[in-house]
């Protein structure tokens, strides 16, 4: 967000204790809470200049400010190629390639995924007005990939299947797996990344681990290793923006390609991450749907290499940034916690 970027609207807090989203939910005329915590989770509000989390706690007199979008209106169909893995009335499933962003943003200039989905079930459309709490600058989308990473994204084609599928995003009843090749072995070969993850306050196009944001969690297990770098599958337990990218450039070994949480490799020109397998209740007849999508070109052209003894990173020296195991990680977003709710604690 420019420095410059004058705000849309300013509200004072006139409760004490009162929830972030809740706050946003009741001052905001016409706004649902779920619409708060898109605003919220976009890094689009600030209390008294700073990000805060969705059940940050406000202090009577606090200033919120709630700052405009950039993107303009639902983009123009376009005709993109898209693989679809699966199709019915209810929702579609699509293997996504990579470089192509799914929805429109800030300096997006060429056609987005949404774009497609509007070109080939331009029904999508209409489902904003039917559900209050669907986004109409991205229509039927369920979920997000980044714009590099590839493999299954779901979008719902009725506000139903829309509905349906988000409450099992956040009943946690989806089940979605990916495959990452990292920098270096993990060690342990297989646990759990639990540390909280936000916006960074220092450049808002990158998330970041932070004492108060929203509770993550990545499960991981080692597939392959390799000379230098390892396959793993992870599972999304949460499913924060960048989440996979940031827990494992957390515990020391970030996704091989990734320029932004890590470093590149010449063996290829992207994060190495894709969404496998993805298991959901079909939207409308409840029965357990598993969906799989193998890796791109690229990526089965990385692991060949790898597997010839070729090394990840080259001539280049590992990354210098070795933060520490999944247990150290979760050991140092304990403390802080703890450390938290003392301090909430002395306040009271």
């Amino acid at each position: 967000m420019p420095d410059d970027l004058i705000p849309a609207m300013e509200l004072m807090a006139d409760r004490d204790g009162e929830r972030l989203d809740q706050f946003l939910g009741r001052r905001l005329d016409g706004a649902s809470r779920s619409q708060a915590r898109h605003l919220i989770d976009d890094g689009l509000v600030r209390i008294d200049g700073s990000l805060e989390r969705q059940a940050y706690k406000l202090r009577f007199g606090e200033l919120v400010a709630i700052y405009p979008r950039e993107a303009g209106p639902v983009e123009d169909a376009a005709e993109i190629e898209l693989s679809v893995v699966y199709e019915d009335d209810h929702l579609a499933v699509i293997d996504k390639q990579a470089n192509l962003t799914v929805h429109p943003a800030p300096g997006e200039s060429q056609p987005t995924l949404i774009a497609a989905v509007l070109n080939r079930w331009p029904e999508v459309s209409t489902i904003a007005e039917e559900d209050s709490e669907a986004d109409p600058l991205r229509p039927g989308l369920v979920h997000r990939l980044d714009r590099d990473t590839t493999g299954l994204l779901m979008i719902a084609r009725n506000a139903a299947a829309l509905r349906s599928l988000r409450d099992q995003l956040r009943e946690r009843t989806m089940d979605k797996r990916y495959l990452a090749v990292t920098v270096g072995a993990p060690d342990p070969p297989a646990g759990l990344i639990d540390a909280p993850i936000g916006r960074d306050p220092a450049d808002p196009r990158r998330m970041a681990i932070l004492d108060r944001a929203r509770p993550s969690q990545t499960g991981y297990e080692t597939v392959e290793r390799f000379s230098d770098a390892s396959l793993l599958e992870c599972k999304l337990i949460t499913g924060r923006t960048h989440q996979i990218r940031v827990h494992l450039s957390a515990i020391g070994h970030p996704i091989a390609g990734d320029a932004m949480y890590g470093m590149p490799t010449p063996l290829i020109g992207r994060q190495a991450l894709h969404a496998r397998m993805l298991t959901i209740r079909h939207p409308a007849t409840d029965e357990s749907l598993t969906l799989e999508a193998e890796p791109p070109a690229d990526f089965r052209s990385l692991l060949s290499h790898l597997r010839e003894g070729e090394l990840l990173l080259g001539d280049q020296p590992p990354p210098r940034a070795q933060r520490g195991s999944a247990d150290t990680v979760n050991r140092r977003a304990r403390s802080s916690s703890r450390s938290r709710r003392r301090r909430s604690q002395r306040i009271r």
